[in-house]
């Protein structure tokens, strides 16, 4: 099995729980009452986005050389 590494951006939503997001595959959005729980979903959202790639013979993107940075500016 090979492995890859994604970004996910997880946004707590008003309701409660989590949204998650995968920049690098777009269109991956999953949710979860909890960050474990949404981190899970997201492991699968992943699987099931990168397996249909790979039968569409599509290239399948990894964002193991990545970096992200959190800049907080003063307005």
């Amino acid at each position: 099995m090979k492995q890859r590494t994604y970004r996910i951006l997880l946004t707590p939503e008003e309701e409660g729980g989590f949204s998650v997001s995968v920049p690098a595959l777009p269109g991956c959005f999953t949710q979860g009452e909890t960050i474990d729980e949404a981190i899970e979903m997201a492991k699968e959202a992943i699987a099931l986005y990168v397996e249909t790639l790979e039968e569409e013979g599509e290239p399948v993107p990894d964002d193991s050389r990545s970096l992200e940075y959190s800049l907080t500016v003063a307005l």
